[in-house]
């Protein structure tokens, strides 16, 4: 990559344009995306020089804000070049992204036909399979002999997004079947296209969300899939590489959800520092506020740490343990309604499946926990006379908050997808903070039945009655 970046620097420093295009059309496309993304302030040039075609090829692979800045600098002729020949899936994504008067200069380079199918994609709702279709295929009828449908893709294959499968079409243009290329093309030229049918069509609605056709293209193996309304009529196919880029794009949301920030609509690097710092800071003021309640909660239990001092020692062991466990239950569950593997309907079986792992993942870290102690007690005397008993409470402490934390990661999604929220908002530093919150309460509560004589029970009992008088109300209404 350094060897081309630095031949296209020379060819542009001597201004060999014409070697400089014969140099870029051999590349590959993705070694020209590659060469904009290196050297992006020379973009323009690149899209300008290259051939239309091969232009058109590099323009459709590059993320959003480069096309936009690219199509900004383009030659007027370069720009209606570009517009017509992209494909209309490709197009109506590039609309989509663009500010409306944007939109209105470039769809005016279109012809009155290409206009038209241009403002009827863009009707469809945003994240709709509709926004992802494209109208170039080739359809046959029934009737048809092989000999013919071969005539009819020579005619017109050119320009369909793809031959690989051919769409079969009754009356009015609704749709009976799809049938592979490999079928037609070894078979008998008499053979009719009834034959070739077998009635195993799986098509997509115009209206379906987008994440269902991830769904459908990763569970059928196809490279492309029919799209039509609620008549059946055929209204264009949807291809896997479209498909591709929309799991992408919902993938990198997820991440970005579960980090704790809202979904980023431009590269990291290319987005505004104010509108970075506005994406990042709800989700920070929520759960600072959060965690307040953790000095709340401590706050009524501080004459317990003011008698076992060494209670306070262990705080960040059991804190970042229930958090950890609750994490890591939630971007398990998250994942698997993500690949449909887990729905709201099987809430109990991940519930008993997390009371199990919970409880031995809580067995396996309490253990330490009280043999780490128990170990350190034998050399030092920093726990004091109590370390016994300091043991028993964090490894009890250890079981339960591990145990709450991954029954709250796990349900949290669900509970969310049932009140119609992403499920990725219950993202993994929302549970860390809900799970410290009530983790203290865990460890506090085990230490005062465990040690109850040495922490004074009047004072105990009485700390008790405030933490169920107090305490609880106020994780409810914050959970809430």
């Amino acid at each position: 990559m350094e060897e081309m970046v630095e031949q296209v620097e020379l060819l542009i420093e001597q201004k060999d344009y014409i070697k400089l295009q014969e140099y870029l059309n051999s590349l590959n496309i993705s070694d020209v995306e590659e060469l904009i993304d290196d050297l992006p302030e020379h973009g323009p040039l690149f899209i300008e020089t290259l051939s239309l075609n091969r232009a058109v090829n590099v323009f459709r692979i590059l993320d959003f804000p480069t096309q936009e800045r690219i199509i900004k600098k383009l030659s007027g002729q370069r720009v209606a070049g570009l517009i017509n020949e992209l494909p209309p899936d490709d197009r109506t994504s590039l609309f989509s992204e663009l500010h409306g008067d944007a939109v209105q200069k470039l769809i005016q380079h279109l012809s009155p036909e290409d206009r038209k199918e241009a403002l009827q994609l863009l009707g469809y709702e945003e994240d709709s399979i509709g926004r992802l279709m494209t109208p170039d295929y080739i359809a046959v009828k029934k009737n048809w002999d092989v000999k013919r449908v071969l005539a009819h893709i020579r005619e017109y294959g050119k320009n369909s997004e793809t031959i690989d499968v051919i769409y079969v079409l009754g009356d009015k243009g609704v749709l009976l079947d799809d049938i592979r290329i490999r079928e037609i093309l070894l078979v008998d030229p008499e053979t009719k296209i009834s034959q070739l049918m077998d009635g195993r069509l799986i098509a997509l609605k115009a209206s379906d969300p987008q994440q269902e056709a991830i769904n459908i293209f990763r569970m059928n193996n196809r490279v492309a899939l029919p799209v039509t309304d609620d008549a059946d009529i055929l209204l264009g196919i949807v291809t896997v590489d479209d498909i591709l880029w929309i799991a992408n794009e919902e993938y990198t949301e997820d991440i970005q959800k579960i980090g704790g920030t809202e979904a980023l609509d431009e590269p990291y690097l290319d987005i505004n520092l104010f509108k970075l710092v506005k994406k990042r800071v709800g989700w920070l003021i929520v759960l600072f506020l959060g965690e307040m309640l953790t000095a709340t909660a401590m706050g009524y239990f501080g004459d317990e740490i003011g008698v076992v001092v060494a209670l306070a020692f262990f705080l960040p062991l059991i804190i970042s343990s229930g958090g950890n466990s609750g994490s890591q239950a939630s971007t398990l569950i998250i994942q698997a309604m993500a690949l449909g593997e887990v729905t709201v309907a099987d809430w109990w079986r991940v519930m008993r499946r997390e009371l199990l792992s919970g409880l031995m993942l809580g067995l396996i870290l309490g253990v330490i926990g009280f043999f780490r102690i128990t170990i350190w007690s034998a050399f030092s005397t920093v726990y004091g006379p109590h370390w016994l008993q300091i043991a028993f409470t964090v490894g009890f402490a250890l079981i339960g908050v591990v145990l709450w934390g991954s029954l709250a990661g796990s349900m949290l999604p669900l509970v969310l997808k049932k009140l119609g929220a992403d499920p990725a908002t219950s993202s993994a530093p929302f549970v860390a903070t809900l799970v410290d919150v009530t983790g203290l309460i865990i460890y506090f509560s085990i230490a005062s039945l465990v040690m109850h004589d040495i922490l004074h029970p009047p004072a105990a009992t009485a700390h008790h009655a405030v933490l169920i008088q107090h305490i609880w109300p106020r994780l409810i209404n914050y959970s809430c």
